[in-house]
């Protein structure tokens, strides 16, 4: 049985081998400021590299690392999850290990925290959005979309580093959503926070590729907004009722003025617009039930195989 912890750090490993040990040493150095008593936790998200291996050595000379190794690569989102459901801490430190966010803000964070009783969470923002034009740019109109569709407000340039109060992560943790958006339930959770803004620093090309952002998009819309469904009610709705009216103006045509209106052409294009306009809606009510028919398996959203850790 674990002793519960003061503070609790948790972090992912992808593919992050070169920043494994500069994180442990700067992080360490900061948690040690705050208490001695403290965990650090790494879940190895299936890294193709050797993270894992470098961790395992740190854990074999500290122990106050714990190992959550997964049982293959879940995704970013679902390796936090599982991580901050095995966190102990009354204070729970979530940054990525990349070094984009500097683990000296677990120092700031903790005195935000600290100088207000009544704060669940400190939250981290970009000061600037960082990366080109495009990336910037599409960034911005993510979080418009996001933001105009739904009815959960995702603060802009929003960060995974955060320093949480246990009652927060133990709420946060109560969603079991398989495909589950971490700045979506983040944000449902509520609780009483505050955004503190950060300069996010680029040491690499991040893991997110443009196909994996878009995914990430459809994601984030669909488990936040059932909005798409009823543009489509209403799209039918518009259509339907314009599709009346024409063919009132046909039959009044036919039957006042004794004439029709000819014209393959104009009936084809007609036909071509409509089959593809069926098919794109059908297409987003398949995105909605593939979502319910994941969510029914109930399948864990991630699979542990091993963890290291001491029973101090």
């Amino acid at each position: 049985m674990l002793k519960k912890k003061k503070l609790s750090i948790v972090t992912t490993l992808y593919k992050s081998s070169k920043y494994v040990d500069e994180f442990y040493e700067r992080i360490s150095k900061e948690a040690q400021k705050i208490t001695n008593d403290y965990e650090l936790i790494f879940v190895d998200d299936g890294s193709p590299d050797d993270s894992l291996e470098k961790a395992i050595t740190l854990y074999q000379k500290n122990e106050k690392v714990r190992i959550i190794e997964l049982s293959r690569n879940f995704g970013h989102h679902k390796a936090i999850m599982t991580g901050l459901s095995h966190a102990q801490g009354d204070f729970v430190f979530l940054i990525d290990v990349d070094l984009e966010e500097r683990p000296e803000l677990l120092s700031e964070f903790w005195h935000e925290l600290q100088n207000d009783e009544g704060l669940d969470l400190v939250y981290g923002v970009q000061e600037k959005r960082k990366g080109r034009l495009f990336e910037r740019v599409s960034g911005y109109f993510y979080y418009k979309l996001i933001n105009h569709l739904s009815d959960i407000k995702i603060p802009r340039n929003f960060l995974t580093v955060r320093l949480m109060r246990k009652n927060f992560v133990e709420n946060l943790i109560l969603f079991k959503e398989r495909e589950a958006v971490f700045s979506v339930i983040s944000i449902m959770t509520g609780f009483k926070s505050k955004e503190y803004v950060v300069k996010k620093l680029a040491h690499s090309a991040s893991n997110y590729t443009l196909k994996l952002k878009l995914l990430l998009l459809l994601e984030t819309i669909t488990s936040s907004t059932a909005w798409p469904l009823w543009m489509i009610f209403n799209l039918g709705l518009i259509i339907t009722s314009i599709s009346s009216i024409y063919i009132l103006f046909l039959i009044y045509s036919k039957l006042v003025n004794n004439s029709i209106i000819d014209g393959w052409t104009s009936v084809m294009i007609l036909i071509s617009f409509f089959g593809g306009l069926i098919i794109f809606l059908l297409g987003v009510i398949g995105i909605y039930l593939s979502k319910v028919f994941i969510e029914v398996k109930q399948r864990p959203y991630s699979i542990v195989r091993k963890i290291y850790q001491s029973n101090a």
